[in-house]
């Protein structure tokens, strides 16, 4: 064999397999969150809460016989989960019912999540399907929890957005609000279910009869309570690169109207100072309810695994 056929064997036994890195969206999301919740002027206690979580899916490469350039670098992809909880009730069973509802959605995203973090045409109804189901399972818990405290036990309203890829999943029960921010307009994403308590005969009996009252508002629909009040519609839209989010308990949007929280959302500070921003304003128009506001910033990063390839 002449060395150049030797050189030409060699190169072919040691080329570097041609393997196209994989890069879904889900691993180029990132969502930047600020948070913040304080009690209102004439509340003994907060019975607000949030929770946010990501969800996360990896591969990393402890050891192995082949050479680095034959195996994939770290991978990671995730999703991300935001909630706001307003409990209902002013002598600590509210600040205990949103407590709950929270801390029970943490403890079931690790028992019975199946986190489908890629989103299409049939996961999307799985991921609809489990968020009815941790719904139901939260409703279960505050009745537990509430099997000690007199009247009609634990509950709360509780408003949900779940980010996994470029979609976006919602839904709410009760009067707490999740928003979309895009291009300068505010789009209030989710539905409340209140009722004015001064024209209750106008509304079906049915609702007037689940009703409970928080402050001023009289709330149709609840997490625990009532048993069937936690059926909830999960909705979908698709998200953009800047998009930002805000939910919020009706402490922000009872004083400032949308057109303020666009304003104060357009001028771009980071979601912490946002939030600042956002109570201090509803602070200032003397709120009597607790506020509670999260801000999240979503973007979509340029497609950099495949850079990773070009190195290798």
């Amino acid at each position: 064999m002449t060395d150049d056929a030797e050189i030409q064997r060699r190169a072919a036994v040691a080329k570097p397999l041609e393997i196209e890195l994989a890069d879904p969206i889900s691993s180029r999301v990132s969502l930047e969150i600020g948070a913040m919740s304080v009690r209102g002027r004439l509340r003994a206690h907060n019975t607000d809460h949030y929770l946010a979580i990501k969800i996360s899916r990896g591969l990393e490469t402890i050891r192995s016989s082949l050479a680095k350039i034959d195996y994939p670098p770290g991978f990671e992809e995730h999703g991300y989960a935001l909630f706001v909880a307003d409990g209902i009730g002013s002598q600590g069973d509210g600040a205990r019912a949103s407590r709950a509802a929270l801390s029970a959605l943490a403890h079931l995203a690790i028992t019975y999540g199946h986190w489908n973090v890629r989103v299409g045409p049939d996961t999307a109804e799985d991921i609809k399907t489990q968020i009815q189901f941790f719904f139901h399972r939260v409703d279960d818990a505050l009745r537990v929890a509430g099997h000690d405290l007199p009247r009609s036990g634990l509950a709360t309203s509780l408003t949900m957005v779940a980010v996994a890829g470029k979609d976006l999943f919602f839904t709410n029960v009760g009067h707490s609000k999740a928003y979309l921010f895009r291009a300068g307009r505010l789009t209030q994403l989710t539905i409340t279910h209140t009722i004015d308590p001064h024209r209750t005969g106008l509304v079906p009996r049915s609702e007037a009869e689940h009703a409970r009252r928080d402050f001023t508002h009289v709330v149709t629909k609840t997490v625990g309570g009532r048993t069937g009040d936690a059926e909830v519609d999960i909705e979908q839209v698709e998200l953009e690169s800047g998009d930002r989010l805000l939910l919020c308990t009706n402490g922000l949007t009872d004083g400032v109207s949308d057109d303020e929280i666009a304003d104060a959302l357009s001028l771009r500070r980071s979601p912490d100072d946002d939030c600042q921003q956002l109570v201090d304003l509803a602070l200032l128009r003397e709120s009597h309810d607790d506020v509670t506001v999260i801000v999240a910033d979503y973007a979509l990063h340029p497609e950099v695994r495949n850079d990773l390839q070009a190195d290798r």
